[in-house]
């Protein structure tokens, strides 16, 4: 007699790969967005953690080519040409492309003349609009989670709403609100649920951590940026 109740048992026994299966439309596809979502964001928390190794590793490489140069002799076009000519190999450094901007409009300028103090405003335009086309991109997808950081959760909820709504559904056409009844609907809606946390949770961990690091990029660069200036006014700029 206990073994003819495990089978039976055994025989309505589900598997959460089988409600998802079962799953009404509407919720398999809530599923498949969050799941896509959550693909997503796992894709770009991976490719900006390497994304910000690389920055973080060229940003110190060339800051000590840098200020090396400037211990080793004083400031002049040799030694920027010197640099220059070494910083096409930190193509990830923000600091490194805020440099290459500078010098650019600083050679522009020269070609015109010797670069006078009525100059500098040029140059630091042209430094500043560097400085913000790097740090548009390091938060390029950047949003991406935080968009599923705040919206999973709520997707994942409709899915739930509509599994007890199914249920309920089921109650009623089955006269009955035995556990058989309403436990595949609930059970597929808490699927939904927990998709929804799996997605945000480590969307909205990862959004906050390279909101961070995007606003310590943002300040060393800027102060590069504004030592970079005033070498350029007090050593290569005439009166």
């Amino acid at each position: 007699m206990l073994s003819v109740f495990l089978q039976a048992s055994a025989s309505h026994s589900l598997s959460p790969w089988q409600l998802v299966i079962g799953a009404s439309p509407v919720v398999q596809l809530v599923m498949v967005i969050l799941v896509v979502m959550m693909v997503m964001c796992l894709y770009i928390i991976g490719a900006k953690w390497i994304r910000f190794k690389q920055v973080t590793d060229q940003s110190r490489s060339f800051l000590e080519l840098f200020w090396s140069e400037e211990k080793a002799r004083n400031w002049n076009a040799k030694a920027l040409n010197e640099i220059h000519g070494r910083s096409a190999q930190y193509e990830r450094s923000p600091i490194a492309t805020v440099f290459r901007a500078g010098y650019r409009e600083l050679a522009r300028i020269a070609r015109t003349g010797r670069p006078g103090k009525a100059d500098v405003d040029n140059v630091e335009r042209a430094l500043r609009r560097a400085q913000s086309a790097e740090l548009t991109r390091l938060e390029n997808k950047v949003s991406f989670l935080a968009t599923t950081a705040s919206t999973a959760p709520f997707i994942g909820l409709f899915g739930t709403v509509w599994g007890v709504m199914n249920a309920f559904i089921a109650i009623h056409g089955e006269k009955s609100a035995g556990l058989d009844v309403v436990a595949p609907g609930i059970a597929e809606a808490l699927i939904a649920t927990a998709l929804g946390l799996a997605a945000a949770i480590p969307a909205v961990m990862a959004y906050n951590y390279f909101a961070r690091r995007i606003r310590v990029v943002d300040s060393e660069t800027a102060a590069f940026a504004s030592d970079y200036l005033n070498i350029i006014r007090r050593h290569l700029l005439v009166e």
